[in-house]
């Protein structure tokens, strides 16, 4: 699945296109690394890092999700590493 729609469908941000411009401006890790392409591939055990807002969560993806659901359905597919941050 691509970068930009799953952080659509996990509902980090409300539009594919709002997720484009996030790994246009560079700010999405995958892995580590910096995501340069919003068709970059993503599957189940990535590790994202994701600045929203003034903060920054670091999630592992568990499953990828058929839609973009209600939010309960999109927290299934994903666990924050660091809940306390």
């Amino acid at each position: 699945m691509r970068i930009d729609r799953l952080l659509c469908f996990l509902r980090f941000v409300r539009t594919r296109s709002a997720a484009r411009k996030l790994v246009d401006e560079g700010h999405i890790r995958l892995n580590g690394e910096r995501v340069l392409r919003a068709s970059r591939d993503i599957a189940a055990g990535d590790v994202l890092t994701l600045p929203l807002g003034k903060t920054v969560r670091l999630v592992e993806v568990l499953s990828l999700p058929e839609r973009r659901g209600p939010p309960r359905e999109a927290q299934e597919c994903y666990r924050e590493l660091d809940p306390g941050a």
